[in-house]
């Protein structure tokens, strides 16, 4: 949106000189331009068309003059000029190009990509700081010969087929063009059948329509390029083999299959370029002709444009198609400082007829990425009286808007016109927006552009970052050709005669379907719904198992898991059942009841495919990183046989993961068609290998695990005995079980300094992160290196309390390091992750805050590999690391070092120790901790207590008790608010980061009541109650401009007096909650925002602003086993009476939840069956005395129910005063 605004502040301008033209060279010596001459250029006409390769530049011979750093700019009309950058194989390039360092030594810059151009203009960015400026240059490369036609936007070629119609299977077509256009259709064919084929230029990209032999009444395009109508010459390659398409614009291509059922492109009569001739043609749709020009038009290598110019008869041509490319006639200027880019023109005289009206007019166009920019400012009659027109700005006095999103990188025109005592603002041909004035405005002074002149004007908006072309003032165009000579207003920080805007988005650089956003300089990732986080979307919120999940404190429920970490496969949702010891992940499928069958046959065979919560690639990966798998299969048959053949063939078979058929039975080995009643030698009848295959009239079961993990799951079933009278078969395939996680513990043992494992390189150009477990008792040394020829990247130990993470990708070594209060060579697991991608790197370690770094804006961005990956040490041998590493994983891949490690002198797999392996010693988040005769369980991570951190703390609460855990005092957050614009909690609201996990148990008779409440400094908070009804309510209230989220996951009364366990975990916009074993909830919030600046955690009764009745009610009751995130307040109020961070208030009393629910549940058992005997007294009483004496029964049994109601009371109240007495120790606080 524009804005247009009034205002009173001041703006003026400041004068500046513009740059003269070059300077002729000086002889034979060299180029050198007066020192007067500001931003000077050297411009080379090399005469004709070239294919540029590579340029060279030389000092001015015998001096002090030469150019260190230099631009290269290049045009084929000497008045549209390119920036050439280097590509570094994505969107993001260099500009600058090496020059020299003495006067004598030529330096070559050899070119990424040719150049096809007539004009080169050598810009020097820095010189020798003793001498001058000195250039003499040399360019190389080749002729290049073209075929050109220029279409005038009402013009076209058609290609006319010498039959009706042509069927292709393959088709190729090729091209370049240029266009100052953001619309224009290149290409267009179709057929009667539904076939076509469209390319045109659409809002400055490439949309190809393609279909094959399928009527669709809605088009879907495949889009490639951005900013294509910036009059400069791009390259198009279609390719099509059947259905397979490959379209490559420029260095970007994407890869798809057609629409259509069909494998050949039939079109009738002609395909056309340029345009559609005839609007009214049935089954085509209006679109505006291609303006501009193309060269070297092949169609399935047939010179299109050749023809044309030769006049064959193929070719016939619509409207006025010539063979030369005209030159451009829009020239643009680029703005390239948000704070000192300024256009100042003067007010030219009123067009003719309009001075009586006064005021002015302003017409220009012009394209940004940015939100927030000034378009143009105005100094008016009376001073100071200014008028501004911004892009989405915001100032004193606010007079109208116009037009939609307009930072969209596309040109968009503007037209301001102030005459008859009124102000009208168009924008892109839409209707005017008008504010009438009560006096004629009057202009003063100049007109500033982008910006103004510091001296003048303090404008707290930035100043444009874009470009602006075709700018009239009152009516009268502007040269900015005369700008750029000093003979015309004045500016600064401008390039002329290019419009050097970038799309950063382009390749899109978000992985995991993140959504890419950009200013001028810089791009930023949407990762929300994407189940990754970081800058760019690399990280996945998800565990990569179920095992995983237990390790950090999880229960059974529904998880979503990320076998593959940072890799291509995304997560998928799964159970998690960790009841028994061994941690099991369970994939449903779509078929879970048991299937009949009946009627079925060898020839025709009933066939049920299974289809699984996730797909091909997440199963495989999960059953590849499992331990062990299996599926239970159930076959119940009656006269419906499994094998029993005479010529040996399957009568019923399964299909595995690849498709691949398999006719062995659950309980036997792969291949041998028997089933497990036949191992066990208990079939029904011995003559046969399974019990189904005896083929009797009874009903039979063969059950079996199959547990060979190659061939898990079943993807499909087939069965065909059941077509005879009396055959019945029902079968049933159970869900895919895994369990373990071969990665976890997979650990190997360095003691040789020179010795390391080696792994192919490190496929980690754009993106990579590292993360392992480490124990030593070694200084130092080094985790992991992998080189290039000048880039590599390395992970350290540096010394005994430090860990580095380094890198070089071209832009000089980059280091990060942590450095921890305790030695890190402890003998102790910790832990490692370091991450590198085009916006940022970061290394973690252990629970320190994350170090990051920003990379630099337009550095390198590919991190070019060539030797092995060298783990535990280096190349060099030195520096070798001396301990253990296990659970190495990159990019989401794991490392077996296990493996490795057992074919590699001085290194052995495993690692000695009793925190060394997957059994877990230490439970609920516990953490091992190595002795030198054993091994203790770190407790305080965990909200459990105990030698090995599964004992339960408990506390009962009164009306008047409440624990409050505080995280950080408000002094330290305003302390610490300038240093978390580079950490990682502040960062960035990239709410995909936001995660809390919540675990706790409850016993309360009392409703309402507040369980927990976790509030912010900034206003936000978490609550979960019971509500009036005793039902369970979770309050999430992330922005403070909206109303919160309210789930219950369990409407009955949970004020019972029985245990409830609780479990809340949430990532982004998910929100997963278990209550007990048997409740699991998905729910989605209204918004993925983190909580910033956490204040406080509470339990029990609050005295907060947020009160609520609940809150006001407090708790009364046991609360146990309380964790939110890494915080276990419960626990911390027992154990650290005297902290600061534990404000307790009214009595704690240590107690057993488990025995209170116990005994609760006894009493009321109890009290349950008194009630019904009392009652069934008082019935047969009633009946006996019948109506004589029924007032007098009613009103005994009035108050024999209230006496009993008291003692009901009194003896519920004594058992538990009882059994809580027996197993609690009370104190006060």
């Amino acid at each position: 949106m524009l804005l247009l605004l009034l205002s009173s502040s001041c703006c003026c301008n400041l004068s500046g000189d513009s740059p003269p033209p070059p300077s002729p060279p000086p002889g034979a010596g060299g180029w050198s331009p007066v020192v007067t001459e500001q931003e000077p250029w050297l411009q080379v006409d090399l005469k004709e068309q070239m294919e540029v390769t590579a340029v060279a530049t030389q000092g001015r011979f015998d001096s002090w003059d030469w150019v260190g750093g230099y631009l290269l700019l290049y045009s084929d009309t000497g008045r549209a000029w390119k920036q050439y950058r280097h590509e570094d194989g994505s969107s993001l390039w260099h500009f600058r190009l090496v020059g020299n360092v003495n006067s004598e030594a030529v330096v070559q810059n050899k070119l990424s990509h040719p150049v096809r151009t007539r004009f080169l203009r050598f810009v020097p960015l820095d010189w020798n700081p003793s001498g001058w400026m000195g250039l003499r240059v040399e360019a190389y490369g080749c002729s290049y010969k073209s075929y050109v036609a220029d279409f005038d936007g009402r013009s076209s070629l058609l290609y006319r087929f010498n039959q009706k119609s042509m069927s292709t299977v393959k088709d190729v077509v090729s091209l370049r063009f240029k266009s100052h256009q953001a619309e224009g259709v290149l290409l267009h064919g179709e057929g009667q059948r539904g076939d076509y084929i469209t390319l045109e230029l659409h809002r400055g990209a490439l949309d190809l329509y393609l279909n094959l032999g399928e009527f669709s009444s809605g088009r879907v395009a495949v889009t490639v390029g951005s900013l294509l109508d910036d009059q400069q010459w791009h390259s198009v390659h279609i390719e099509r083999f059947n259905k397979q398409v490959n379209l490559t614009v420029d260095s970007h291509t994407q890869h798809f299959h057609t629409k259509g059922e069909g494998h050949s492109l039939e079109v009738d009569y002609e395909l056309s370029f340029g345009g559609i001739p005839l609007p009214g043609k049935p089954g085509t749709f209006l679109r505006k002709n291609f303006h501009g020009c193309v060269e070297n038009l092949y169609y399935n290598g047939i010179n299109v444009i050749d023809l044309a110019k030769r006049r064959k008869p193929q070719i016939h041509s619509v409207g006025n198609v010539t063979f030369s490319c005209s030159p451009p006639q829009l020239v643009a200027c680029t703005f390239l400082s948000s704070s000192s880019s300024f256009l100042s023109l003067p007010a030219p005289a009123p067009a003719a007829g309009g001075s009586a009206a006064g005021g002015f007019s302003v017409r220009f166009q012009f394209r940004t990425w940015n939100p927030d920019a000034l378009l143009l400012s105005v100094q008016l009659n009376p001073e100071p009286r200014r008028l501004e027109l911004q892009v989405n700005g915001s100032v004193t006095f606010q007079c109208g808007s116009a037009g939609q999103r307009v930072n969209d990188g596309l040109w968009h025109s503007v037209g301001l016109n102030t005459r008859n005592q009124q102000v009208s603002l168009t924008v892109d041909g839409e209707p005017a927006s008008t504010i009438e004035l009560w006096e004629q405005l009057e202009s003063r002074g100049s007109f500033n552009f982008g910006g103004c002149p510091p001296a003048d004007c303090q404008n707290p908006t930035p100043d444009l970052q874009g470009c602006v072309r075709l700018v009239f003032l009152n009516s009268q165009p502007v040269d900015l050709n005369r700008v750029q000579q000093g003979l015309l207003g004045n500016y600064n920080e401008l390039q002329f005669d290019t419009c050097n805007i970038r799309d950063r988005c382009l390749p899109n650089l978000c992985e995991h379907g993140g959504r890419c956003s950009q200013t001028w300089s810089s791009f930023s990732c949407d990762c929300s719904g994407t189940g990754y986080s970081g800058a760019t979307c690399h990280n996945s919120i998800y565990e990569s198992s179920c095992e995983a999940y237990k390790l950090i404190g999880s229960s059974s429920g529904f998880y979503s898991i990320d076998p593959d970490g940072s890799g291509p496969l995304g997560p998928a949702q799964v159970y998690c059942n960790m009841t028994e010891e061994k941690v099991w992940t369970v994939l449903a499928h779509d078929v879970p009841s048991p299937v009949a069958v009946r009627g079925s046959s060898l020839h025709s065979p009933h066939v049920t495919r299974l289809n699984y919560s996730a797909s091909a690639e997440q199963l495989r990966s999960v059953v590849t990183g499992a331990e062990q798998c299996q599926q239970e299969v159930v076959y119940n048959c009656k006269k419906s046989r499994l094998f029993n053949t005479k010529d040996g063939s399957p009568l019923t078979w399964w299909l595995d993961w690849e498709g691949e058929r398999r006719s062995y039975w659950g309980g036997f080995l792969p291949g041998v068609q028997q089933c497990s009643c036949s191992l066990e030698e208990n079939c029904v009848d011995m003559n046969y290998f399974c019990n189904c295959d005896a083929d009797t009239d009874a009903w039979a079961n063969d059950t079996g695990i199959l547990s060979y993990k190659d061939h898990l799951p079943v993807s499909q079933i087939a069965v065909g005995d059941t077509n005879r009278t009396g055959s019945r078969a029902v079968y049933h395939i159970g869900p895919l079980r895994c369990y373990g996680d071969k990665s976890l513990w997979n650990a190997a043992s360095f003691y040789q300094e020179s010795s390391y494992l080696y792994f192919p390189t490190l496929q980690a150009e754009l993106a990579s992160d590292i993360s392992f477990y480490f124990k030593t008792s070694a200084p130092s040394g080094v985790f992991l290196e992998n080189q290039g020829l000048k880039d590599f990247i390395r992970v350290e130990l540096s010394s005994p309390s430090v860990v580095t993470f380094s890198f070089d990708v071209g832009n000089g070594p980059a280091v990060l390091t942590v450095k921890s209060h305790l030695p890190l060579n402890d003998r102790q697991w910790h832990y490692v992750r370091a991450e590198r991608n085009v916006k940022e790197a970061s290394l973690q370690v252990d629970q320190l805050p994350l170090r990051l770094l920003e990379a630099p804006a337009d550095g390198h961005l590919r991190l070019r590999l060539s030797s092995q990956l060298f783990v535990g040490g280096t190349a060099s041998q030195q520096r070798g690391f001396l301990g253990c590493i296990r659970t190495l994983t990159v990019n989401g891949v794991h490392f077996d070092l296990e493996e490795r490690a057992k074919m590699t002198p001085g290194v052995t797999s495993g690692c000695p120790g009793y925190c060394s392996g997957s059994t877990s010693l230490c439970h609920n988040r516990g953490r091992c901790v190595e002795k030198s005769n054993g091994y203790v369980c770190d407790c305080s991570q965990s909200a459990y207590g105990g030698t090995t951190c599964n004992q339960e703390v408990s506390v009962s609460f009164d009306t008047e008790s409440s624990v409050t855990y505080t995280f950080q005092e408000p002094f330290s957050v305003m302390q610490n608010r300038r240093s978390q614009a580079s950490s990682v909690s502040a960062e960035r609201s990239s709410s995909s980061r936001a995660r809390e996990d919540v675990a706790f148990s409850f016993v309360t008779s009392q409703r309402p009541a507040m369980l927990l409440a976790v509030s912010t400094f900034s206003q936000q908070y978490i609550a979960v109650i019971l509500a009036k009804n005793g039902s369970l309510q979770i309050w999430y209230h992330l922005q403070t401009d909206r109303s919160p989220d309210v789930f219950s996951p369990v409407a009955a009364n949970m004020a019972d007096g029985r245990l409830h366990r609780i479990r809340i975990h949430r990532v982004g916009k998910n929100l997963y909650v278990q209550v007990r074993e048997d409740v699991h909830r998905k729910y989605s919030l209204s918004s993925e925002a983190e909580l910033i600046s956490i204040r406080s955690l509470t339990l029990g009764k609050r005295l907060d602003e947020e009160a609520t009745l609940a809150a006001s009610r407090g708790f009364v009751g046991c609360l146990s086993s309380v964790q939110f995130n890494h915080v276990a307040p419960l626990k911390a109020a027992l154990t650290n009476r005297g902290s600061s961070l534990v404000t307790v208030r009214g009595p704690l009393v240590q107690s057993n939840c488990g025995a209170l629910a116990e005994s609760t549940s006894h009493t009321l058992q109890g009290v349950v069956t008194a009630v019904v005997f009392i009652a069934v007294c008082a019935l047969a009483v009633i009946s006996r005395l019948l109506y004589q004496q029924r007032r007098a029964q009613r009103s005994a049994g009035i108050k024999e129910e209230n006496r009993l109601g008291m003692y009901t009371d009194y003896r519920t109240e004594l058992h538990l005063h009882n059994s809580v007495r027996e197993n609690m120790k009370e104190f006060y606080i």
